[in-house]
């Protein structure tokens, strides 16, 4: 006897097909923030490269502020990544932090249109970004943060372990650590840095990133070792 077929599954079938266009939108999206930045990202171009019309992008997202969340968490996965797979729990504690943060900003400097996603969604209200990203959509978008906090969480509390770092509260050392990157990295794009000569008169300088990336890692590694700075332990 043959064994009967089973009948395809039309709900299935519509859900797949909903996330493969989803998938398709979110891939569009990134190429465009790639290619152009997030100020040049529009709908229409986002849709045009996916060959459909603006107002299906509309049925798989409530606005623009949901796709450039998403987006960012597809960001943050790979950062995450980056930033796992230069860390070696063999090496010291110091050295851990300055791989990882080497690796946090070798992706921002690569891709600006990260930091710029990042800041945008940084700056909302809590309020106002519930008004305009499903539930769903901000829960991913924190578990992608969170996965980049708690890599240096894990650098933070083996340091302690040692010793080496003196730490109150590593989460948010994390945290401040991640938001200052962003500003750094924002700095080190428009490569000037502001200064004022004897006369108290405006001085414009270049800048280069790998300056900026100096400080900020060594500051990371500063705030870590308790260097006078901040909320640290007795």
């Amino acid at each position: 006897m043959t064994d009967e077929l089973p009948l395809p599954n039309p709900v299935s079938a519509a859900a797949r097909r909903r996330q493969q266009r989803r998938n398709e939108i979110l891939e569009a999206t990134r190429e465009l923030f790639d290619a152009r930045g997030l100020g040049d990202a529009q709908i229409e171009d986002i849709a045009k490269a996916v060959g459909i019309n603006r107002a299906i992008i509309y049925r798989h997202f409530s606005g623009k502020e949901e796709l450039f969340a998403m987006t960012l968490v597809g960001y943050l996965e790979e950062i995450r990544s980056a930033m796992l797979q230069v860390d070696d729990p063999a090496m010291p504690p110091a050295d851990r932090l300055r791989a990882i943060s080497a690796s946090f900003l070798d992706f921002g400097e690569k891709y600006p249109a990260f930091v710029d996603c990042a800041l945008d969604l940084l700056r909302r209200p809590g309020s106002e970004l519930l008004e305009e990203v499903n539930a769903h959509v901000l829960v991913k978008l924190g578990v992608g943060v969170a996965g980049c906090l708690d890599a240096l969480v894990a650098v933070f509390e083996a340091g302690m372990a040692t010793g080496e770092f003196h730490i109150v509260d590593p989460n948010l050392l994390a945290n401040v650590l991640y938001t200052q990157a962003l500003g750094g990295l924002s700095l080190a794009r428009l490569q000037l840095r502001i200064g004022a000569n004897a006369k108290g008169e405006p001085l414009v300088s270049a800048v280069a990133f790998d300056d900026v990336k100096s400080y900020l890692i060594e500051g990371a590694v500063a705030l870590a070792r308790g260097a006078g700075v901040g909320p640290v332990s007795p």
